[in-house]
């Protein structure tokens, strides 16, 4: 069956004083069907997050450009754009007095399957119409309690260092990524990229009921606004990506 592929990406401030997130999805020049969706969430001073995040966009788009599935896996591609990443915001924070990090999660797009990594706290969701098919799990301290039962998934937005993270990009140890990939890919499926700005607001089931009845643009509307509604006036930096294939 032909598949369409119908894709958005959406952010608002929040209540922030300054817009840390990055979201970008980035067709391949070269390669038919084949785009990177990639999401950072910035942090460490003043300019110094948005800067680290426009870094990873910056060097993924550049190594993205080079990417050829002949001669390179997607995990492979991921994982060098994690490092690299990595090292230009370490190496920007030697030339500032900013303390600047990131987050990453990236997802390769190509005709057969979807290929994602990610470090840090911001996800991704694959829904086969309304029904959860993958999410990434969050490097972060209160994932690491809820893994070890000292905490409810229910009551995680209650945590006291629930935005304490155990990995990111520009911190003084190396990260780790974690990869995940799904396929065949079939009509039906969507992806959402988020940064904890939107997740947090809502459980998988209202997100996969979001983005089975809407199309992205109206469906990452409708998240952004249903979020800043339930932030009540604390919000933090709002950011998605949604990719949708459609029958046809």
């Amino acid at each position: 069956m032909p598949v369409s592929i119908d894709a958005t990406t959406g952010q608002h401030l929040g209540d922030r004083q300054e817009q840390q997130d990055r979201v970008a999805i980035i067709p391949s020049k070269r390669l038919r069907g084949t785009a990177l969706v990639i999401l950072a969430d910035g942090a460490g001073g003043y300019k110094g997050g948005a800067a680290a995040a426009e870094q990873v966009i910056g060097t993924a788009a550049n190594l993205f450009e080079a990417y050829s599935p002949k001669d390179e896996s997607p995990e492979a591609l991921l994982r060098e754009i994690v490092l690299e990443a990595h090292t230009v915001i370490r190496l920007n924070r030697v030339l500032t007095e900013e303390e600047p990090h990131s987050t990453i999660i990236a997802m390769v797009l190509q005709p057969d399957r979807v290929d994602w990594g990610w470090v840090g706290d911001s996800r991704l969701y694959h829904f086969r119409g309304t029904a959860v098919q993958n999410r990434t799990k969050d490097h972060s301290y209160v994932e690491q309690q809820i893994d070890e039962g000292q905490w409810r998934e229910e009551d995680r937005h209650k945590h006291p260092n629930r935005n304490l993270l155990l990995q990111a990009l520009g911190h003084s140890e190396p990260p780790v990524p974690s990869f995940g990939s799904t396929a065949p890919l079939v009509a039906g499926d969507a992806f959402l990229l988020c940064s904890d700005g939107l997740w947090d607001y809502f459980t998988d089931i209202e997100i996969g009921k979001a983005l089975a009845a809407l199309p992205p643009r109206k469906a990452a509307e409708m998240l952004i606004s249903s979020a800043r509604v339930r932030a009540k006036g604390k919000g933090d930096n709002v950011s998605v990506a949604i990719v949708k294939l459609n029958a046809g």
